[in-house]
Order: C-alpha cells, then sequence, then structure tokens
C-alpha cells in the first residue's frame, strides 16, 4: 500500500481474531461507533466530532463473527513478486528488471504453478534461457512454494500489511511462517521470529 494511505488504514479482524479486511480509518470509527467492533490498537490521532471524541483505531475486532467463502488464491505475475520480495531467486539481487521464470521450463511441460514460478532477473533469465537450474548452473535462493495464509485479504496487501509493526501481531499467525522485518531501537534491521509474536489481549475503548 502507498504510505501516504498507511496511517489511514485499519486492519479488521473478524470475532474469531482472523485477519479479515483492511480499510479506511473512518469506516472503522463508523464500525465502533454502530457498535460493530471495538478497538484493539490505536494511536495518537483523536477523532473528533460534535458528540464525540475517540482514539483513532489501527486495530479493530468485530463483535459479531462473519462467515464468507474462502476465495480461491490465484497465482499472479503481483503475487509471485510479492511472495519473492521483488528478489532474484537464483542471485538475490534487487533493484533491478524482474521477470516471471519458469523453474522446469515450459517446453518441458513445466506448470504455471506456485510451485514452479519464482521472480528472476532478467540477467539470471537470459543465462537460464531454457534450461534447468542446475543445467544453468543457477541454484535456488528458496524453494518456491504456495503461500498459506487466509486469504481474505489479498496476497498483494497481506505481504504489505505483514511490513506493520502494529498489525504483526495479528497477522504472523496466519502467515505460516513469513518471516518480517521490523526496526530495532538502532534502526537497524532485523529478522522476527513469527512464533514470538502474539496478538496483545483485546481491550475495548473508552470514549
Amino acid at each position: 500500500m502507498p504510505a501516504s494511505r498507511d496511517s489511514e488504514a485499519v486492519l479488521v479482524l473478524n470475532f474469531n481474531y482472523q485477519p479479515l479486511n483492511i480499510t479506511s480509518a473512518q469506516r472503522a470509527v463508523s464500525l465502533i461507533c454502530l457498535g460493530k467492533a471495538h478497538a484493539l490498537e490505536t494511536d495518537s490521532r483523536v477523532f473528533r466530532s460534535e458528540h464525540l471524541h475517540i482514539k483513532m483505531p489501527t486495530v479493530v475486532r468485530l463483535d459479531y463473527y462473519v462467515r464468507r467463502p474462502l476465495p480461491v488464491l490465484r497465482v499472479s505475475r503481483k503475487s509471485i513478486f510479492a511472495r519473492d520480495r521483488h528478489t532474484c531467486q537464483y542471485c538475490g539481487n534487487t533493484g533491478v528488471t524482474l521477470t516471471l521464470d519458469h523453474v522446469i521450463p515450459k517446453e518441458r511441460k513445466g506448470k504455471t504453478c506456485w510451485e514452479n514460478l519464482v521472480c528472476c532477473c532478467t540477467k539470471c533469465n537470459n543465462i537460464k534461457a531454457n534450461r534447468s537450474p542446475a543445467e544453468a548452473g543457477l541454484k535456488l535462493i528458496n524453494q518456491p512454494r504456495r503461500p498459506k495464509y487466509i486469504p481474505y485479504i489479498t496476497y498483494t496487501r497481506f505481504v504489505a500489511a505483514m511490513q506493520n509493526p502494529v498489525w504483526q501481531p495479528y497477522l504472523v499467525p496466519y502467515g505460516d511462517g513469513f518471516p518480517v522485518l521490523a526496526e530495532e531501537e538502532d534502526d537497524t534491521l532485523i529478522r522476527l521470529k513469527p512464533a514470538g509474536l502474539k496478538p496483545r489481549h483485546a481491550h475495548s475503548l473508552t470514549t
């Protein structure tokens, strides 16, 4: 999501804490005022109206369970790039022109699926051509696989949302070990262990 929208975005959780949606702060405040949700996380901003002063929510949980059919997780260029963090899966380069590569070439009946597609820079793509990685002298950094997560939020938005430190505790349990980045006090980046992140207890927002 664009940075300009991050501060206005609110993570919506189902009654059972499953990530359900990402909505606007205005919509989230409306849900709270209608008694349909309560805030789990807020920030320093305050929403003010003639009859109401309320801390701006950043995570809300619905007060009722919403039943929705589980969407199909479809493979796409954007989803593969998001899964692979816009990083070439052969050389590890980022910030270069990227494309998709069939690990097993289509000419050899390689499928267009999560397990056979990777993000690849044009240099490695040209080196590999219609060969297997071993034949081209290349080695995959990560074995491609289908992401396992609750896909009510589109995969590309889920990947972006995972970088929000306030949302991480609520998303990590549904990201199947998805590695996330967080900032330490010295502004260096470290890898967080998903097992060490747990949602905090819900609390009602007082007005």
